[in-house]
């Protein structure tokens, strides 16, 4: 990868072999990356982004107006979000293993011994997070595989920095980003089918929006329900 400035705006440019260039817009500071096939020279992506230079002011203007978590100390009082329900955080301490409870609507217990540091109730919470993302994605892919006709031969959950989730095609495996377990389950299972449609699409082609059309018609409205959900710092995910 490297970077050219185009009117001002620095972009990343990654080769790839792909037919088509891609231009995106990452949030949380509109950061701009376009891939390109190998033959296309900087000149051509340069073109390419002044082109798209309205859109591309659009996205990051968004993106400076998205709500933002501010840094979790885990704390009591503090927000924190699962399946897309903001609760307040009780921190309980007591001589027990450690544990998270959702009590109420609006709050969920966080259970840690005496003295636990803030690392330690991330630790407790990112494990609980984990442990229940993975209880409602298992059920989910299972039912695509069925609908989609593919086999995932394997999937995992990890905190990833740039994307909702990722694939790889020829190993048949999914990753999700822990992040979705603070998602609606909804938003999760359109990254869930996005990903596995790329079993039968590699690229973000028109054949792939045509099975996503296919199979899941909402996906847009989705993907945007996802995208304007509140940004964890100081990761952001797309």
């Amino acid at each position: 990868m490297h970077q050219i400035v185009v009117n001002g705006l620095v972009v990343d440019v990654v080769r790839k072999d792909i037919k088509n260039l891609h231009l995106a817009v990452y949030p949380p500071d509109g950061r701009v990356r376009v891939a390109a096939p190998h033959l296309v020279n900087d000149d051509a992506v340069r073109l390419a982004v002044i082109s798209k230079l309205a859109w591309v002011k659009r996205q990051q203007a968004k993106y400076a107006g998205q709500e933002r978590q501010s840094v979790r100390e885990y704390v009591s009082g503090e927000s924190h979000y699962f399946q897309g329900r903001r609760y307040l955080l009780n921190v309980i301490y007591h001589d027990a293993p450690p544990k998270v409870l959702i009590r109420t609507n609006t709050k969920i217990d966080l259970y840690v011994r005496s003295g636990s540091d803030r690392d330690q109730r991330e630790r407790v919470m990112m494990t609980w997070y984990r442990r229940q993302l993975r209880s409602v994605a298992a059920p989910l892919i299972a039912k695509w595989e069925d609908v989609l006709g593919v086999k995932v031969m394997d999937w995992g959950i990890k905190r990833m920095n740039t994307k909702w989730g990722t694939c790889s095609i020829d190993a048949q495996r999914i990753w999700l980003n822990l992040e979705l377990a603070k998602k609606p389950v909804h938003c999760l299972e359109y990254v869930v089918v996005h990903e596995m449609v790329h079993f039968l699409e590699r690229h973000h082609n028109d054949r792939f929006r045509d099975f996503l059309d296919k199979y899941l018609p909402s996906w847009r409205l989705l993907r945007d329900e996802l995208n304007k959900q509140p940004l964890g710092v100081p990761d952001l995910y797309l």
